[in-house]
């Protein structure tokens, strides 16, 4: 059974070759047409607009070069295969430049010509479902898929459109869970290099033993494990982006290197000297603004204004609060799509406290309670059953807790957690690196308790 569409055209002078091919490609499939010249072909292909074009290259009145220019102008995406003898091949190659899927010489068994039409098809396929998955891609990571109609968000829409079609590199700060990754995503999907690699490094994730290797590569026999060679993060990007999220827990050891490699546009894989040329736009990403890593000298003044051509600050749900509707019910549309099941939205209990919540863990902490309301919600709306009683609790509790003799278990584990850090940060002059290491917590985390408590920066 044939893969490649529903009808197809064979354009042959020879009766009894048409005639075989015909016969032969129905068993097959397929719903096939037959004309004897290359005008009357075209006269038919104007008519039906044929998935293939299957045509002797010498016929009378119009050629089989004549009428693949003519097809390729009507219909560009209809696949057209040439049929040659072997004294024509040059003018068969001429028609492969012009557009020809495939040429195929006289003389060919049926069963050869099946299997060229079928593998014509199945590359047709294959160039098609990549167009689809590009243009699935362009939509995901378009503006759409970062929801927002207050004043921030506009701006930072306005900021993405300004520097999307440039090569300036873009530090994209905000807290966890604020969307920097779709920032980025954005960044790139609408930038000229949207057809090249969007490449994603967790620089959190990465030991520092592992950094150099991962993003520059090596070469075989470079160290004890390296069987074989490996191309780095750059060199794959090369042409396309490169996205550093949480470039600020990079080492001072490895951000020198990064400078020089940013600096020159070389890398030099582990274990070879040769220099390897990198076309790579640097995406960046940090929850903690980096100029208090500045500050406490754990992030280099001169990587920082390379990377920092643009910043663009992802403000907090909190700090937006007339968008929480408007993401709340994209993504309750999302899930119920995906799943068939029929919610019609939230209740006003629900959006209430939607609205009082706080919401520490940002647009990702609403994406998940969303995901947790629409798979346990039995009525055609989202009541505050449905949502973790936690949320509820803390969305009705007063802005200023009433004074009372006793604190509760959690109120005594923050406090101590409270003074432990000032301790601590005390004991560094502020340096909050050294303190993180002093509590035994990393930089992220510090950073993340000393803005819960509002501990500011000295």
């Amino acid at each position: 059974m044939t893969i490649c569409g529903r009808r197809l055209l064979v354009a042959e002078d020879e009766p009894l070759l048409r005639i075989t091919i015909a016969d032969a490609l129905r068993k097959e499939g397929w719903t096939v047409d037959v004309v004897e010249d290359g005008a009357k072909a075209m006269t038919l292909f104007e008519r039906h607009r044929h998935d293939l074009v299957l045509t002797d290259l010498m016929m009378p009145h119009v050629d089989g070069l004549e009428l693949l220019q003519q097809v390729k102008e009507l219909e560009p995406s209809t696949t057209v295969v040439i049929i040659t003898a072997h004294g024509t091949i040059e003018s068969a190659v001429e028609a492969m430049r012009q557009g020809a899927a495939d040429f195929i010489t006289k003389p060919f068994s049926i069963v050869q010509l099946v299997v060229r039409l079928n593998n014509v098809c199945s590359f047709r396929q294959l160039k098609e479902q990549n167009i689809r998955l590009q243009e699935q891609l362009e939509k995901r990571f378009s503006f759409g898929s970062i929801i927002g109609k207050g004043k921030a968000m506009q701006e930072v829409f306005e900021l993405i459109k300004v520097v999307a079609d440039s090569d300036a590199n873009v530090l994209v700060q905000g807290e966890s869970g604020t969307g920097k990754e779709l920032v980025a995503s954005a960044v790139h999907f609408n930038s000229r290099r949207r057809a090249r690699p969007y490449i994603r490094v967790s620089c959190a994730s990465l030991p520092e033993s592992l950094l150099e290797s991962e993003l520059f590569g090596y070469e075989k026999g470079a160290f004890t494990g390296a069987t074989e060679r490996r191309i780095g993060r750059f060199e794959a990007a090369s042409g396309g982006t490169l996205f550093l999220d949480e470039i600020g827990d990079l080492p001072l050891s490895f951000q020198v290197k990064l400078l020089r490699v940013l600096q020159e546009r070389q890398i030099e894989r582990l274990g070879s000297q040769r220099t390897i040329e990198v076309d790579v736009r640097i995406v960046s990403a940090s929850l903690r603004p980096l100029e208090e890593e500045m500050g406490e000298g754990s992030f280099r003044e001169d990587l920082f204004f390379r990377i920092n051509t643009v910043t663009i600050h992802l403000p907090a749900l909190r700090e937006r609060r007339e968008d929480i509707p408007i993401l709340a019910g994209a993504f309750l549309s999302e899930f119920t799509k995906d799943r068939n099941k029929p919610i019609e939205g939230f209740s006003d209990e629900v959006l209430e406290a939607f609205d009082a919540y706080a919401w520490p863990g940002n647009v990702r902490e609403l994406r998940n309670v969303v995901e947790r309301a629409a798979l346990f919600c039995r009525r055609a709306k989202i009541g505050i059953e449905d949502v973790p009683p936690g949320l509820v609790a803390a969305s009705r509790a007063p802005r200023r807790a009433p004074s009372r003799q006793t604190m509760t278990l959690q109120e005594a584990v923050e406090r101590a957690e409270v003074e432990t850090i000032r301790a601590a940060l005390a004991a560094t002059d502020g340096r909050r690196s050294e303190a993180a290491q002093l509590l035994g917590v990393s930089r992220k985390t510090l950073w993340e308790k000393t803005k819960h408590y509002g501990l500011g920066t000295d």
